[in-house]
C-alpha cells in the first residue's frame, strides 16, 4: 500500500522556463505538442495516463468500440519530447501569487501555468439524478453505461414480470446535444440489426428509447437545418423525443418529466449539461457559468503567467460574446495559438489575441444518418455528411493504431451491422441495490 509521506513528484531542477499543463484532454495534449521544440520544461498532470477521444465515448458505452481504441497513453504520445514529464496525480489546489501547483504529494513550482481541465457533467444541483443517472464524460463512465444496457438486456431475457421487462427495455437520454442524439441512434440501430438475434425469447419491439430535451429543438449548438433532419431522422429510426421538457427527478426506477409525467425506467443516461472542472484557488470573481474568464491572449484575468484553453476558459470576444463552443477545436486551436504566444512572451514580443476559425459541427445519428454545419452557412445531411463525419472523426484519432482500429471496426460493422464487444468485462450494481448486490455476490461464487 503506498504511503504518501514516502511519496515525491520527483521532477528534476531545470534552468530552463518550466510551464505546467493540468489536464491532457484536447487542450493539454495539444499543448505539450505545439512546446515540443520550445525549450522549455513541461510538466502535465492528469488523474488519468491517457488522452481519450471523447467524441467516441458514445460507441463505446454502446459496444461499437473497446475503450483502448479510442486512447493513448500519454507517456507513449509524448516519449520523443525532451525534458517532458507525466505525472498521474490530482492537482487540489493552485496558489498564483507564489506560482505553486500542489498535488496530493508534493508541490511544485512553475514559471507558466496552463489550465486545461475540461468540463464535468451538471446536474445543476439535483443529487438524486446526480446519485442514480449515466454520466458520459469518461471511459470508466463509458464501461459503466455498457454494462448496464448489457445487464438490462441479459436480466429482460429472464424476468418473468411483464412491468419490470418493459422497465429494463426503456431507455431515457437526457439531453438532445450531440451526446444524446448519437447515443439514441446507435440504440435504436442495435435494436433493429443486433439486440433481435442476440435474444430472440424477447420482443424488441417493446424496447423504447426516450431523448428528453428542455429546449425546443434537437441539437440546440447547431443550425436549425441540422435540428430539423436529426430529429426526422431520430423519428425513421423510432426514438421518442420530447422537447422543451425538462428532467425534473429520477429515482433509479422512474424519471419523472417537469409537468409531472413519468417514465418507468432503469437507465437514465445524463447529457444534459456541463460545468468546467474547476480547480481550488482559482479566484471567484474571474469565474462565471462554471468557467473561467481569459482575456484574448487565453490569460486568466487578474492573474500574471497563468493561463486556461478549452472548455473550462470562457474568453467573451465580439464575435463569440458567450465564449467559444465547448468541442475540441477551440481547445485544440487556443492551444496551438497559446504556445506561440509563449515563446514571443519569452523573446520579449507582444503577444497576438486569438482568432477562432469555425471548421464546423458534425453529428451522426446513424448509417447514413448524420448532419453538418460547414463554414459559410452550408448544411450537409445524410450520406454525404455520414461520410463527413466518419473522414473527420478517423482523422483527429490520436495514433496510427486507433485509427486503424477504428476503421476496421467500422468497415466490420459497415457490412455485417455487428458490434463485437458486447461482453460485461466488469457488473454494474448500484450501492443501494441490494438485489443486484446479492445476485453479484451469487453469481461469483458459483
Amino acid at each position: 500500500m503506498l504511503q504518501f509521506d514516502k511519496l515525491s513528484l520527483n521532477i528534476p531542477d531545470t534552468q530552463k522556463p518550466r510551464i505546467v499543463v493540468i489536464g491532457g484532454g484536447f487542450g493539454g495534449m495539444n499543448m505539450v505538442k505545439s512546446l515540443r521544440n520550445a525549450g522549455m520544461q513541461i510538466v502535465l498532470f492528469d488523474k488519468q495516463n491517457y488522452n481519450g477521444f471523447w467524441p467516441l465515448l458514445y460507441q463505446v458505452a454502446t459496444a461499437g468500440l473497446e475503450p483502448d481504441a479510442i486512447a493513448e497513453p500519454f507517456r507513449k504520445m509524448f516519449d520523443d519530447v525532451e525534458d517532458f514529464h507525466y505525472r498521474m496525480v490530482r492537482v487540489s489546489k493552485i496558489d498564483p501569487a507564489t506560482k505553486t501547483v500542489t498535488t496530493l504529494i508534493g508541490d511544485l513550482k512553475y514559471d507558466y501555468l496552463v489550465i486545461a481541465t475540461g468540463s464535468k457533467s451538471n446536474y445543476f444541483g439535483n443529487k438524486q439524478i446526480e446519485q442514480y443517472s449515466f454520466p458520459l464524460k469518461t471511459i470508466p463512465e463509458a464501461l459503466n453505461v455498457r454494462s448496464q444496457f448489457l445487464q438490462c438486456f441479459e436480466q429482460a431475457s429472464v424476468t418473468t414480470d411483464p412491468a419490470e421487462r418493459e422497465s429494463l427495455l426503456t431507455f431515457v437520454i437526457a439531453g438532445a446535444g450531440p451526446t444524446g442524439v448519437e447515443m439514441a441512434g446507435s440504440l435504436a440501430e442495435m435494436r433493429k440489426h443486433v439486440l433481435p438475434a442476440d435474444y430472440p425469447g424477447l420482443d424488441f419491439s417493446q424496447m423504447k428509447i426516450y431523448v428528453v430535451e428542455g429546449l425546443g429543438k434537437v441539437l440546440p449548438p447547431m443550425s436549425e437545418e441540422a435540428g430539423n433532419d436529426a430529429k426526422r431522422y431520430l423519428d425513421d429510426l423510432g426514438v421518442i423525443v420530447k422537447l422543451n421538457t425538462l428532467v425534473d427527478n429520477y429515482d433509479g426506477q422512474t424519471v419523472t418529466l417537469k409537468g409531472g409525467e413519468q417514465i418507468r425506467s432503469q437507465t437514465l443516461v445524463w447529457a444534459a449539461g456541463v460545468t468546467g472542472a474547476m480547480i481550488e484557488g482559482i479566484p471567484s470573481e474571474v469565474v462565471e457559468r462554471g468557467r473561467i474568464l481569459v482575456d484574448p491572449i487565453s490569460r486568466i484575468q487578474g492573474l500574471t503567467d497563468v493561463f486556461a484553453i478549452g472548455d473550462i476558459a470562457l474568453m467573451k470576444l465580439e464575435k463569440w460574446p458567450k465564449g467559444h463552443p465547448g468541442v475540441a477545436q477551440p481547445a485544440i486551436q487556443q492551444a496551438e495559438h497559446l504556445a506561440k504566444n509563449l515563446q514571443r512572451m519569452r523573446k520579449g514580443e507582444q503577444p497576438t489575441p486569438f482568432d477562432y476559425f469555425d471548421k464546423g459541427s458534425l453529428a451522426i445519428v446513424g448509417r447514413s444518418r448524420a448532419v453538418a454545419d460547414l463554414p459559410g452557412n452550408i448544411h450537409l445531411g445524410g450520406f454525404i455528411a455520414w461520410m463527413s463525419w466518419l473522414f473527420v472523426h478517423i482523422f483527429y484519432l490520436v495514433g496510427f493504431r486507433s485509427k486503424l482500429i477504428v476503421f476496421s471496426n467500422w468497415m466490420y460493422r459497415l457490412f455485417t451491422y455487428q458490434r463485437g464487444t458486447r461482453i460485461i468485462i466488469r457488473p454494474f450494481v448500484r450501492k443501494d441495490d441490494k438485489v443486484g448486490q446479492e445476485m453479484l455476490e451469487r453469481n461469483e461464487a458459483v
